[in-house]
């Protein structure tokens, strides 16, 4: 044993510690998030996990501050940092200096903002939203020439529906897609071409079916003046052009079923129609039928010799009335003009009256208001005087004509000696006049004893 080198705990952390910091450059880690904490201090701690392995990390605040993204627990992201070894805790960390979102997780992302832009603007508001034709003639197709969706679509269309089909070839996949996408649009919105456009692809994974998401191709969609249904995918798909166009379908089959018509249910329908009206122009004929025998009794109940005859008595009729009424009108107007002079001389004999008791009346007021008017005029007279009197006694300058004064200091009356002190100059109002005084001594009146 004493041949064998034996090392420490801390010297071969320490020796581990060494190797891994100095010989292994920054790397790029991929995992998914695991146990994820945010500190107070603003510095985040978790793991990076995959099916075989668990590593941990730190990522401190200054170095996250500036994070285009808010990290979550089960979130796949790609690291950039240098391996760390921690003595005391014997294990090995990641200490991150960068995250990124890593495939499906960056895709995501970029879908939700992407979505949550154009939703703000209100290019998914129903109200935007045009109906589809209901027998569309045309129908223009965006599309890869070469797919199994348009493919489908053209079958489903054909036993459907007799439209005519235009088709646009385009990509439908990649970073050139969106593009020319977009030029298909342009290209039927500025043709009669179509009556709706189908801007369609078969299945595929979030990668493939990306370029449905791009924000310039929503905008192309949203600003056409055609309808457009959007049939990206698998029913599980969804894309920001699926939000934006007139009508979504799950599936290309699905859209050509939506776009148009079933010919058979039409033609099943026409035939209802036409036996419908072959019912109501029977109905129509019978009815017809049945007013024109009732026409034909009215005539003869109408014939112009039984009218003239009927018109003849009712004239007869009328002429007899007429005179009749006549007479009746006239002896009315001779009895209102006798009731009219009648009444007319009690009104004047009555009004006579009414005037000479007015009259006697007035003279009896005149005669009061005169009595009264003087009687008034005294008792005012002597109340006017019994106020003189009163007012005459009340006057401080009768009290100053009985030999009173008035004393005052500056604008003040002095009621009491208390108020004075020697070396005070005061005033003094006597009934003929005003003097200055000085006072020398002042001596209060004593109280008397209880």
């Amino acid at each position: 044993m004493d041949d064998l080198i034996v090392f420490s705990v801390f010297e071969i952390t320490r020796h581990l510690k060494q190797v891994v910091e100095t010989q292994i450059e920054p790397l790029y880690v991929r995992g998914e998030i695991s146990n994820f904490t945010r500190h107070s201090s603003g510095h985040i701690y978790f793991n990076l996990k995959d099916p075989n392995a668990t590593l941990r990390c730190t990522f401190f605040r200054n170095a996250n501050f500036n994070l285009s993204f808010a990290p979550e627990e089960g979130m796949e992201v790609v690291c950039y940092g240098r391996l760390t070894v921690f003595e005391k805790g014997g294990y090995y960390n990641l200490n991150v200096q960068s995250m990124e979102l890593s495939g499906k997780g960056d895709l995501a992302r970029q879908f939700e903002l992407l979505k949550a832009k154009l939703q703000e603007e209100g290019l998914f508001e129903a109200e935007h939203k045009q109906p589809l034709p209901p027998f569309p003639q045309r129908i223009g197709i965006v599309t890869s020439p070469t797919g199994a969706a348009l493919q489908d679509i053209l079958n489903i269309l054909k036993r459907r529906w007799p439209a005519e089909v235009i088709v646009y070839p385009a990509l439908v996949q990649g970073p050139e897609a969106p593009a020319s996408l977009i030029a298909g649009l342009q290209h039927f919105n500025a043709s009669d071409e179509a009556d709706l456009i189908i801007l369609t692809r078969g299945g595929g994974s979030q990668e493939d079916l990306f370029c449905f998401n791009d924000e310039a191709l929503a905008r192309a969609i949203f600003a056409s003046r055609l309808p457009v249904i959007s049939a990206v995918g698998h029913e599980i798909d969804f894309t920001i052009a699926d939000f934006v166009a007139d009508l979504r379908a799950p599936t290309p089959s699905a859209a050509a079923e939506l776009a148009v018509p079933d010919k058979k249910d039409m033609q099943g329908h026409l035939a209802a129609l036409a036996s419908r009206l072959g019912l109501l122009m029977s109905r129509a004929t019978e009815s017809s039928k049945r007013r024109l025998g009732e026409l034909q009794i009215s005539l003869e109940r109408y014939h112009p010799e039984k009218l003239w005859q009927s018109m003849q008595i009712r004239v007869d009729t009328a002429a007899m009335d007429l005179i009749r009424g006549a007479s009746r009108i006239q002896a009315s107007i001779q009895q209102a003009r006798l009731r009219q002079n009648l009444a007319l001389h009690e009104i004047q004999g009555q009004l006579r009256l009414n005037f000479q008791i007015l009259y006697q009346r007035l003279g009896e007021l005149r005669l009061t208001l005169g009595t009264l008017g003087q009687a008034r005029q005294t008792e005012i007279r002597n109340r006017l005087e019994k106020a003189k009197l009163n007012l005459r006694n009340l006057s401080p300058l009768s009290v100053l004509e009985r030999g009173y004064s008035l004393v005052m200091r500056g604008n003040r009356i002095v009621s009491s000696v208390l108020e004075l002190s020697p070396g005070d100059e005061l005033s003094l109002r006597l009934k003929d006049g005003a003097a200055d005084v000085g006072v020398q001594k002042v001596k209060p009146d004593e109280e008397p004893s209880a």
